[in-house]
């Protein structure tokens, strides 16, 4: 079962066991939050999603959506690290890995549809407890720029300059990710290593 779309996340191996309750729960809220947004899911829709009774969803969340919401953030993050580490795992070099990471990412975003929300955490600035959002945003930003270091360290960067780099590249994808859906073309995610690195000789 795979966060992202329910035909599995591209070229991330998908589970073969059957999810749990919990995980269901949070695979469904990932896709209505991801498709209509904090505001426009209801509770009653992500349990028909997620096929499971309400019961079921406060033992998991006793603060109801605004803990999905939180979990929904922490699983996607836990995903784009598998993205990274397919990509990185037998990169040569960084840009090498920046490029395979970008053509995943935008598989992710054909299959997505383009008129999708970012599948990331724009979820976590629209519901009513922006601090505790905020928080858990900064703290799966953080995740995936660390997973995204420490591969630069392995390629031979400096800390701080591999630091630097995961920075750089997920400010880029982010802002890369958002031009995409508005113009509805995941070649601009294809095109963001030229963009950062300049073009290939």
């Amino acid at each position: 079962s795979s966060l992202f779309p329910k035909q599995g996340f591209p070229y991330v191996e998908v589970m073969t066991e059957e999810p749990t309750t919990r995980d269901r729960l949070v695979l469904a809220a990932t896709r209505l939050f991801r498709q209509r947004g904090y505001d426009g899911t209801g509770l009653t829709e992500i349990l028909t999603e997620a096929g499971v009774p309400k019961g079921s969803l406060y033992h998991h969340f006793p603060d109801g959506k605004a803990d999905l919401a939180c979990a929904a953030a922490d699983w996607t993050a836990s995903e784009i690290i598998r993205v990274i580490d397919d990509s990185f795992r037998a990169a040569p070099d960084w840009r090498q890995g920046i490029t395979t990471f970008c053509y995943k990412m935008a598989k992710l975003f054909d299959i997505l549809n383009s008129a999708d929300a970012c599948p990331i955490f724009g979820l976590l600035f629209e519901g009513p407890d922006h601090d505790r959002f905020r928080a858990q945003a900064e703290r799966s930003f953080d995740r995936i720029i660390a997973a995204a270091a420490r591969y630069g360290e392995g390629l031979g960067m400096p800390p701080e300059t591999a630091q630097d780099a995961a920075e750089t590249f997920i400010i880029g994808f982010q802002g890369s990710w958002t031009l995409a859906r508005t113009r509805r073309k995941s070649d601009v995610l294809r095109g963001l290593p030229a963009r950062l690195y300049g073009p290939t000789m």
